[in-house]
């Protein structure tokens, strides 16, 4: 690489030839929610080092960064009859048992804790101005707001926006060591071998360039879902996920690489948000999570009816906000997850069509100044004014347009209440997709390594991420008090640091963005709505096509542009893992979202199962889980967590 090339446009100091060497206990991979939780609880155990990573500034970086606006499953809150079995496994027998037990239950059982945990550290999490004072949502002793289920009072509006800031400040007071602007590339085992102990990782900062290599006795991957496999719109790049831009994928990539067990990858629903055609997030008018439970109406003004899960018109409001009949509890609100046995079904039903049979003119709006006032104050000051990605872009820019919640409606675009009509193959991992398998200690296969938050199978909210990233931490710490002291195999500290600059040794080649469009579209065609093992097949072979020739040739002028292209890389693994994933399920599955046009049935009892995909020496590795195999879940969380059980009944 030329000198000129290295400095183009470039505001910082290139430090290509620079390393920089971490030891540590415990190392953190991604600084987002779960990795705060995670780095805060090692730090906690006196004596236990830590060091955090993050690609961006943990301060805000990651899914919940910029906001939250409400924390679910807390049901060990003073105001929630349920207990976290009854919640639990009310989430595993919605999705037909291909859920999470271990980490939902952990959710339920431990999540109010870390709500409680970040009001100590300055988040906010009760209405201590009284703004809300007598609604129907907030409980008048202890001044908590509630979502969506008003009588079970299992979700807690929030001050979501307070939140990392505060986690930021409470690992900076306990000593984390943070390694802002540094992307981790590679995972270090122990001799080099796949499928041995994790010892550490390797990187590089994001804005010098240096190389960065750090040891460890134990490994938490709190890094996101994979993004942008079937979506990337290059010219609107921001928009193409409904997560941060940098929150990719990484941490199933690399750990991919060294062996680690992915299951449910398989799993991918139509997308919701993201590509050019998308409207921002929550940004029109439906009633859709944060929007619960706003009224619709159509081009004439006449309101949309609201139906329960039997099929009955509630004709209140706060109707909506009930179970129905018979029914102890419902999931979430406005058909947030799909194929709900407890859910409290909005105006998804009837369908559309069948509202335009009825006599409904299109388009449709969503009318919060027909609401009672403090509904409408609670969505669109709170809810809105709180969640990811929705404060400045939603709340603060429609309004400095004019909008006016109290006059104004908001026309609903896109297919149904979705923001955009997206195509069958345009696909996304939305409402508990796969990710890495874990035991009740939240390690992976491979010892040393943890993992939280999106990382985990089935993973979920804020609430999930907070929760399990503290308890992963708790183990890891453990674990790396007794383990011993890691050894590092230089050759494989080489071989990764050739491969991570590999994009910036090259004068000329293939940009990032044209190689991200170009997976988008191998996904679309060969793993799109409707799969088969030739299309699969097919669409493997294409994948490493494009690795060996389009791959090998992404080139990068700076360290930024060198981070953006190892993404891209990392994506096209992801993409190769889902593949992998769908070939191994020979089954149609509905709650899956998995259709193939070579099964013939629908969810037959014998693939009523995880399918765990690994990668060895020999190709790809696979085996079976039973779909309980975490169960019983109460006995194997007090199995494994006396400790916090002891000092929690203090």
């Amino acid at each position: 690489m030329t000198a000129s090339q290295a400095q183009f446009d470039w505001p910082y100091p290139i430090k290509w030839g620079e390393e920089q060497r971490v030891d540590t206990d415990v190392l953190v991979l991604g600084g987002g929610i779960a990795g705060c939780w995670a780095a805060i609880a090692v730090a906690r155990n006196k004596g236990t080092a830590v060091t955090l990573v993050e690609k961006a500034r943990t301060i805000r970086s990651g899914a919940g960064g910029s906001g939250c606006d409400h924390w679910e499953h807390a049901v060990t809150n003073p105001c929630c009859p349920l207990t976290p079995e009854e919640i639990t496994q009310a989430q595993i027998d919605s999705n037909d048992g291909y859920n999470n037990g271990i980490s939902h239950y952990i959710e339920a059982k431990e999540g109010y804790d870390r709500l409680l945990d970040l009001e100590k550290m300055g988040g906010k999490i009760r209405d201590t101005e009284d703004e809300f004072e007598g609604a129907e949502f907030r409980d008048e002793k202890t001044k908590l707001l509630f979502a969506y289920d008003y009588v079970n009072r299992y979700t807690i509006r929030t001050w979501g926006t307070t939140f990392k800031p505060a986690l930021h400040a409470e690992c900076r007071r306990l000593n984390v060591g943070i390694l802002d602007r540094t992307m981790v590339t590679a995972l270090l085992t122990e001799d080099g071998k796949q499928g041995g102990r994790v010892v550490g990782a390797v990187g590089f900062h994001v804005h010098t360039g240096r190389f960065v290599v750090i040891r460890a006795k134990a490994s938490i991957l709190c890094t996101s879902r994979p993004s942008r496999l079937w979506l990337f719109t290059p010219d609107l790049a921001g928009i193409s996920e409904f997560r941060p831009m940098q929150a990719c994928g990484d941490g199933h990539a690399i750990s991919w690489r060294v062996g680690a067990e992915f299951t449910m990858l398989e799993k991918a629903v139509r997308a919701e948000w993201s590509g050019a055609r998308s409207f921002p997030p929550y940004g029109t008018g439906n009633t859709h999570n944060t929007w619960y439970p706003c009224n619709m109406v159509d081009a004439t003004g006449r309101e949309l009816p609201w139906v329960d899960r039997d099929g009955n018109t509630l004709e209140t409001t706060a109707d909506r906000c009930r179970p129905a009949p018979g029914q102890k509890f419902f999931l979430k609100g406005g058909g947030e997850t799909w194929f709900q046995k407890y859910e409290f079904l909005g105006p998804d039903l009837p369908p559309t069509e069948e509202l335009i049979r009825m006599g409904y003119k299109l388009p449709f709006y969503a009318d919060l100044s027909s609401l009672p006032e403090m509904e409408r104050k609670a969505i669109w000051g709170l809810m809105i004014g709180e969640e990811s990605k929705t404060k400045i872009p939603i709340k603060r820019m429609y309004e400095d347009a004019g909008f006016d919640p109290s006059k104004d409606q908001l026309r609903s675009y896109g297919d149904s209440w979705w923001s955009a009509k997206f195509k069958p193959s345009e696909r996304q991992f939305f409402g508990l997709p796969g990710g890495l398998v874990n035991n009740w200690e939240l390690r992976t296969n491979l010892e040393g390594l943890y993992a939280a938050g999106d990382t985990l199978f089935a993973s979920d909210c804020h609430g999930h991420a907070a929760a399990t990233g503290y308890y992963a931490g708790r183990h890891a710490a453990r674990y790396a008090m007794s383990a011993q002291e890691p050894m590092i195999d230089e050759n494989q500290v080489q071989r990764e640091r050739k491969s991570t600059y590999a994009p910036a040794k090259r004068e000329k080649g293939i940009a990032w963005k044209d190689l991200n469009v170009s997976i988008t579209k191998i996904m679309q065609e060969y793993c799109g709505a409707v799969k088969s093992d030739e299309l699969l097949t097919q669409g493997l072979n294409v994948l490493q096509d494009l690795r060996e020739g389009e791959g090998a040739s992404v080139f990068a002028r700076n360290p930024h542009e060198l981070m953006r292209s190892l993404e891209v890389l990392n994506i096209l693994t992801n993409a190769e893992i889902v593949i992998h994933s769908s070939l191994v399920r020979k089954a149609s599955c509905k709650q899956l979202h998995f259709m193939r046009s070579d099964s013939t049935e629908m969810d037959p009892p014998e693939w009523h199962k995880f399918m765990v995909v690994s990668r060895n020496g020999h190709g790809v590795r696979l085996r079976e889980l039973p779909i309980d195999y975490y169960a019983p879940m109460g006995e194997n969380y007090e199995k494994h967590n006396q400790d916090y059980i002891r000092e929690n009944s203090i």
